[in-house]
């Protein structure tokens, strides 16, 4: 049902005679009210082969929902798994069997609120808003109530979309899973992502002697979040160490659970964020729920959670990002066009922090 919506009046400067023509055009070619711009796709497979921006229906706010306007959209890892279908555990919680439920892409977004369904109060039309959608790549998106939160004025839109995912999925597994606090020491295992960068700030804020695990070309940037120590993966095998942390953070690794307990102290967590690799099946989680099956007869934590989405969680990123603690780190940015290859380029490993989508912008 889409009963009982709230809109925002549009605002503008008024029209002077100068610009009675424009005016005219504009009243007998109106704005069409019933489409929208967005990245879609009807079928699982590469980005590039089935992908493509076109007009589709916009969407409307039913009860409990509310309708933005995006500014800014954030690409994360987890989308290049819903547009490929892998693995195919995704498939059967609710994206689609045979082909995707949704043909709008993206999660992470920023914007404008619009429109309110039924039952709406603690979000108005006009506020400024940052959460996760089904549909976050196109100029208008559809958000359950419960995951989305209000933007600080301080806060851009582009701040809030590169956090909505990646900042709430780093604050979960430092401030709530692993407890991180000042003194100990904590290795976060891929630094240069976008939930990586966000831990080590995270973490940095909390006190920690922080080593972050990245890329050669990428090791500059983790030291300027904070980072005590670097290590550079690439050379050589850096899991042979004898040095111990009391916190590992995991962030979409492949490294063998028995390889990860010998980086951890005898009381030592390990927190897996996410995880990459596996088969087709069930991808990565093979590995993770290892873990977790093992972690009872160990003296050390093994962990792993999937993020809320929660706007509990987002109003606490919020907090951080309105104070400094939490700044996302910008690879670059696209359009709606340029999504695919940024895509490609994510996987590929060739994207520092995340990559904005400005929904205004061409290419």
């Amino acid at each position: 049902m889409t009963s009982q919506l709230t809109t925002a009046t549009p605002t503008g400067d008024a029209p002077t005679v100068a610009d009675a023509t424009t005016a005219a055009t504009a009243t007998s070619r109106p704005r069409d009210t019933t489409t929208m711009r967005a990245v879609v796709r009807e079928r699982y497979g590469e980005p590039g082969e089935v992908m493509s921006v076109g007009d589709v229906a916009r969407p409307t706010a039913g009860d409990g929902q509310v309708l933005v306007e995006v500014d800014t959209a954030g690409l994360d890892r987890g989308t290049w798994h819903l547009v490929t279908g892998l693995p195919y555990l995704l498939r059967l919680m609710g994206y689609g069997l045979r082909a995707p439920n949704e043909p709008v892409v993206g999660a992470e977004v920023a914007g404008r609120v619009v429109a309110v369904g039924a039952d709406v109060t603690r979000v108005r039309p006009g506020d400024r808003v940052f959460g996760v959608a089904r549909g976050a790549f196109a100029e208008f998106a559809v958000v359950e109530v419960d995951k989305v939160a209000v933007l600080p004025d301080e806060v851009s839109f582009e701040q809030g979309a590169l956090s909505a995912i990646s900042g709430a999925t780093a604050l979960e597994a430092v401030e709530d899973v692993a407890g991180v606090r000042a003194g100990q020491s904590v290795l976060v295992i891929g630094a240069s992502g976008g939930v990586g960068t966000a831990a080590v700030q995270l973490a940095v804020a909390a006190g920690a002697a922080v080593t972050g695990v990245a890329s050669t070309a990428k090791l500059d940037t983790v030291r300027r979040l904070g980072a005590d120590d670097v290590i550079d993966y690439t050379a050589g095998d850096w899991l042979d160490t004898d040095q111990r942390w009391d916190v590992v953070l995991d962030v979409g690794g492949r490294h063998p659970v028995s390889r990860l307990r010998r980086l951890l102290a005898r009381d030592g967590t390990l927190v897996f964020v996410g995880g990459e690799g596996g088969d087709r099946v069930i991808g990565g989680m093979g590995r993770t729920v290892r873990g977790v099956v093992l972690s009872p007869f160990v003296s050390q934590r093994l962990s792993m959670f999937i993020s809320s989405e929660h706007h509990s969680i987002l109003e606490r990123v919020a907090a951080h990002l309105a104070s400094g603690a939490l700044a996302p780190v910008v690879d670059r940015q696209v359009g709606l066009d340029g999504v695919p290859s940024a895509i490609d380029d994510l996987v590929a490993g060739h994207v520092v922090g995340k990559v904005a989508v400005a929904v205004g912008r061409r290419g």
